[in-house]
């Protein structure tokens, strides 16, 4: 009998390669650092494949095991490498054109659940009072536990107009919160702006995606017709980030040309760049540098850039850039801390892999990975606490930093009074950002005039921060 499970195994290990050539593996070898195979890995591999397929409950299609191991192999690296199907290949290349079907959160996986990151600014979840750190426990009457974070993102989409119950778990809440959204066609916008009051202007980037840089621009100009400009909020709040190239865009309207913006370090060659401030390091096959023709005023006005705990990956490179090079006081609280870099490898039958393959440094080499940017002015959210936040580095299997002690938490100030919260079953609904209502922003608009700040933190001055050693 085990002489008979060994041939089978060395089949199976033939049935193995073969799938692994046809999904174009041999694509991710070229990029990768070439070495020998583990043999007697690969031999547990096949023994385990063969005992599934001889005496599983069940038959089980070979793709389905494969697929399975696939997923295995990138969720056991850390939270953001993941294989991606057809369908899910097909909403990541929608997504970062600004409209997809769904709920309107950024989401990952905790211990089994999906974990909402940040919610996107005027959908469905956003406008129920959804909130990051949340953890998602059912949808409608399936448990989240046992399912892939792909099978839940798909359980999540629909067609627009039909209803999901989402029950979920926030830490300080006794009870669990049942919602139910109506899904719909989520088109972001991603940049906003206004004048908050004469001579101080506004303007938020809730996304980073290929219109965005192009959005920007115009939203600037259109700021800057208004009037001369006394100071100007960039507010990056609940940004989860998007595509690099997006984040070296917005940092080089601000910026003057050429300086470093960030850079990435990992084991290839690929992995280690440098991007500048320069229309060569952010335009994608487009002839026209929209940042050419902004007011020249739009590179020294006094800037705050606003952020908080849901401010993530591209959004944690402009106000890292910004702060480094001395042109914008971070105000705010501790971001995400998301300083890897995914790229997307593509493999046969329109299926990819999304891998993490660097760590993002801003300009002084600090890294961002699971630390974040530490504002320069701690102004807390309205009725935060500590027990609602989650950051990268609360999440399991995520990069260490390179540079510095990981700390769980950053100096907070005090929340300042608010309303009583609601029942634990109601959501509190969020506050318009942008609005009268926002007392972050407010708070902004007076450091900007120089005036008194309310609820600062009183350990934390407004200091330059410190440099770590630029990396390579």
């Amino acid at each position: 009998m085990n002489g008979k499970f060994k041939s089978f195994g060395l089949i199976t290990l033939g049935v193995v390669a073969g799938i692994l050539v046809s999904l174009n593996f041999q694509a991710i070898g070229q990029l990768a650092t070439r070495g020998p195979l583990p043999v007697e890995e690969l031999r547990s591999f096949t023994e385990v494949f063969g005992a599934i397929k001889q005496n599983y409950v069940e038959p089980v299609e070979d793709k389905k095991l494969i697929t399975e191991a696939i997923n295995g192999m990138l969720a056991g690296l850390d939270p953001h490498s993941a294989y991606l199907d057809a369908e899910a290949f097909k909403e990541l290349q929608v997504g970062t054109q600004g409209q997809f079907g769904g709920l309107g959160i950024e989401v990952g996986m905790e211990d089994g659940l999906v974990k909402v990151i940040s919610p996107i600014e005027d959908t469905p979840a956003f406008r129920a009072g959804v909130k990051p750190g949340d953890l998602i426990v059912k949808l409608d009457d399936a448990q989240v536990k046992g399912m892939s974070l792909n099978d839940a993102v798909k359980k999540m989409r629909g067609k627009p107009n039909t209803p999901i119950t989402l029950t979920i778990a926030r830490k300080g809440e006794p009870q669990p919160i049942v919602v139910t959204l109506m899904r719909a066609v989520i088109r972001v916008q991603s940049v906003k702006s206004k004048v908050i009051e004469p001579g101080y202007g506004w303007i938020r980037v809730s996304q980073f995606q290929e219109a965005t840089p192009e959005s920007l621009a115009r939203h600037l100009e259109g700021l800057f017709k208004q009037g001369p400009l006394k100071g100007l909020v960039l507010d990056l709040r609940n940004d989860p980030g998007g595509l690099l190239y997006g984040a070296v865009s917005i940092s080089a309207a601000f910026l003057q040309p050429k300086l470093l913006v960030v850079s990435t370090d990992g084991r290839t060659e690929d992995a280690r760049k440098k991007f500048y401030a320069t229309s060569d390091d952010y335009l994608r096959g487009s002839k026209d540098d929209m940042m050419k023709n902004l007011p020249a005023a739009v590179k020294t006005v006094p800037m705050v850039v606003l952020v908080n705990g849901g401010s993530a990956s591209a959004s944690e490179i402009v106000a890292g850039a910004l702060q480094d090079h001395k042109r914008a006081v971070v105000l705010g609280t501790q971001t995400f801390g998301k300083g890897s870099v995914q790229t997307i490898m593509p493999l046969g039958n329109n299926t990819a892999i999304k891998l993490t393959t660097a760590r993002y440094y801003t300009p002084s080499g600090r890294s961002i990975q699971a630390k974040g940017i530490t504002p320069d002015v701690i102004i807390e959210e309205p009725g935060a606490t500590l027990a609602a936040r989650v950051r990268e580095a609360d999440l399991q299997r995520h990069l260490e930093n390179s540079k510095e002690p990981e700390t769980k938490s950053a100096p907070q100030a005090k929340p300042a009074p608010t309303a009583p919260a609601a029942a634990a079953s109601e959501p509190p609904k969020p506050i318009e950002l942008g609005s009268k209502e926002d007392f972050q922003l407010a708070q902004s608009i007076a450091y900007l005039k120089g005036e008194p700040l309310k609820g600062q933190a009183p350990s934390v001055a407004q200091t330059k921060p410190a440099a770590s050693p630029k990396s390579n």
